[in-house]
């Protein structure tokens, strides 16, 4: 198995087309400016020990040591053996809450923008386990399977927002029931769902039910709280710049508070644990603490190569034939006289 480790490098191969036709090109000029003075018989007796195809042979090699060392560069590998890989750990699904409330500023910037943070850092301490992220407001919203990807998963995560969901509300019921179809290993003895909320919801009745039949499927429900419990209101903007104040049908600004209740008891009833968001390291630790506690599950066997690097022998190469490019004169030599490589007879 080859893989090349700086592919931006094959562009400089067009190099190569554009130097075989300046070559042809200089070829013609030559012919033409040589036929002023003497024709092609009497020009080949006046030197009879000019080569005429050497000069081509040496462009040919100056293009194959380029190629080499455009090679060198891209500096291929070669897989020298295969090793199996198992990978141990646990299904976790993150359900962030992006509903309007979630743009509150009582928790610097903002708790949206504090959520991510987190999941962000608790991805960072994570080994081999398998995530999913769903966003949800007055419904839920697959943002990414479960998958060992972390680098997409953070991509997906910084690209959530309160706008990517056109319903507003909480329904944290639709998020919890979403993500029972996430977990897709039925021997996963540990699934675990992370809520990452400020505790609103609007569907109160049928949560702590969603919350029975996630437990029934062996998932362990821990909530995140973030935001402030004496609240603040929810600023609207345009651009960064602030327009106004999100009010209720009276007209009065609405302020939205951190609900810990509504969290405390999902997760009593899922299992799990309440953490409260507001110091992201803490956060993150508590929750490191209780996945190293989880007994992991071999969920995935790789096998993959060990590659090693190729280039030197291409720049080895490539540097070789500049030297035999140097030391090729254009004038015959006796020795390939010869050898008639290029079937040219001798003129007596």
């Amino acid at each position: 198995m080859i893989q090349f480790d700086e592919k931006i490098y094959f562009y400089l191969l067009f190099i190569i087309p554009v130097i075989i036709i300046l070559f042809v090109l200089l070829l013609i000029w030559k012919k033409r400016i040589q036929k002023k003075f003497a024709n092609y018989e009497l020009l080949k007796r006046l030197t009879p020990n000019r080569s005429q195809n050497k000069a081509t042979f040496k462009v040919i090699i100056f293009l194959l040591a380029l190629t080499a060392l455009i090679v060198g560069l891209v500096n291929p590998k070669i897989g020298t053996k295969l090793e199996t890989v198992k990978r141990e750990g646990v299904d976790i699904v993150f359900a962030v809450d992006v509903s309007k409330s979630m743009l509150a500023e009582d928790i610097a910037p903002n708790r949206i923008e504090k959520a991510k943070r987190l999941v962000s850092e608790i991805i960072n301490q994570l080994a081999s386990d398998r995530i999913g992220i769903i966003a949800y407001a007055g419904q839920a919203f697959p943002q990414l399977p479960i998958t060992t990807d972390y680098g997409a998963a953070k991509m997906f995560l910084q690209s959530m927002n309160t706008d990517m969901l056109s319903s507003q509300g909480t329904a944290i019921n639709e998020a919890i029931e979403l993500a029972t179809t996430f977990y897709d290993d039925e021997e996963q003895t540990n699934r675990v769902l992370f809520i990452i909320s400020d505790g609103e919801d609007h569907s109160e009745g049928t949560t702590l039910s969603a919350v029975e039949d996630a437990v029934e499927e062996g998932i362990q429900i821990y909530t995140i709280g973030v935001g402030k419990s004496k609240g603040a209101p929810i600023p609207l903007k345009r651009n960064g710049i602030l327009e106004s104040l999100k009010k209720d049908s009276q007209g009065e600004v609405v302020i939205t508070k951190l609900n810990e209740k509504v969290l405390v008891d999902i997760s009593d009833e899922g299992n799990g644990k309440y953490i409260d968001g507001s110091n992201t390291d803490e956060a993150v630790e508590i929750i490191k603490e209780e996945l190293l506690q989880m007994d992991k599950k071999e969920f995935e066997a790789k096998q993959f190569a060990e590659y090693k690097d190729q280039f030197q022998w291409f720049l080895g190469a490539g540097l070789l034939l500049l030297f035999l490019d140097v030391f090729i004169l254009d004038r015959k030599t006796k020795w390939l006289k010869k050898l008639n490589l290029f079937n040219e007879k001798q003129i007596d």
